[in-house]
């Protein structure tokens, strides 16, 4: 699993993914105190995330085990909005 930041939407008016009215978002990997790293992904949303916040987004086979994304041509799907992050220090990140 990887921390991401959104950074935007992507859209495809032609796709193979036979899912309807899907999201797309554009995701920066980060740190866990929210820095991007220069690292791209796109991501199926299937929470609602906005531009700005910190996801969860699950990659590879494990992006196909949600009852949406199923036997899907899918590989990333975000799986939680972040709200904090805790780290042995203290708090990394705070929504």
């Amino acid at each position: 699993m990887l921390l991401g930041l959104v950074r935007g939407t992507v859209v495809a008016s032609k796709r193979s993914d036979e899912l309807e009215g899907a999201r797309y978002l554009l995701v920066e990997v980060c740190t866990t105190g929210g820095e991007g790293t220069g690292s791209f992904i796109i991501v199926l949303d299937v929470l609602g995330a906005g531009e700005g916040e910190m996801v969860l987004v699950s990659q590879g086979s494990s992006a196909r085990q949600t009852a949406v994304s199923k036997n899907r041509a899918v590989d990333a799907i975000t799986v939680g909005i972040v709200d904090r992050v805790y780290e042995s220090d203290g708090v990394a990140y705070r929504k």
